[in-house]
């Protein structure tokens, strides 16, 4: 019985089921009640905060490589061995000596070019190199040895040229007096 109830219940108020939702105006007036969306970053980052977080992610991680390859680059030969800073020293100041009175003579009692000149250099591209091999195996003693072989083959160069710039043409005008005098 309960089951006929209810079917006679629907049939008697079939016309009460079937009414129309609300209208149109009442959708409008809620719309207007409604606060109106915000467009800021937080509403922005509301629906895609997991893309913003991965993209922050890779910024500080490219920040941070970027910053500990600049530390690395930034070591020198004398943080990195300081048992070869004396070497250095010294043979530094004797090779910028050789360079300086080879510089005294002119070009064209020399008879280098300039490619010839650039070698002579202290910093060559063979004295990077080795000090960039130097850096990144800072314990390696075959490094340290060619570092200093490096600094002798290059004061044996400029002592040959100087030999051979002094018998073609004597520095004399280039002495100071009390070298003169002596």
């Amino acid at each position: 019985m309960p089951e006929k109830s209810f079917e006679d219940f629907i049939s008697q108020h079939r016309p009460d089921f079937e009414e129309q939702g609300p209208g149109p105006g009442i959708w409008a007036q809620l719309e207007k009640e409604l606060a109106p969306p915000k467009k800021g970053l937080v509403y922005m980052l509301g629906r895609h905060w997991l893309k913003a977080a991965a993209v922050l992610v890779l910024v500080v991680n490219s920040v941070m490589i970027f910053q500990f390859l600049q530390m690395k680059k930034a070591q020198h030969l004398e943080n990195v061995s300081p048992e070869l800073q004396d070497a250095k020293m010294y043979y530094t100041s004797q090779i910028e000596q050789r360079l300086t009175a080879i510089k005294a003579y002119p070009s064209s009692v020399v008879g280098l070019d300039s490619s010839a000149r650039k070698e002579l250099e202290l910093r060559n591209e063979t004295y990077q190199v080795l000090e960039a091999e130097l850096i990144q195996n800072p314990g390696n003693e075959r490094i340290k040895a060619a570092m200093i072989h490096y600094y002798q083959l290059k004061m044996d160069l400029l002592d040959k040229i100087l030999d051979e710039l002094h018998e073609k043409q004597p520095a004399t005008q280039k002495q100071p007096n009390y070298e003169r005098e002596i």
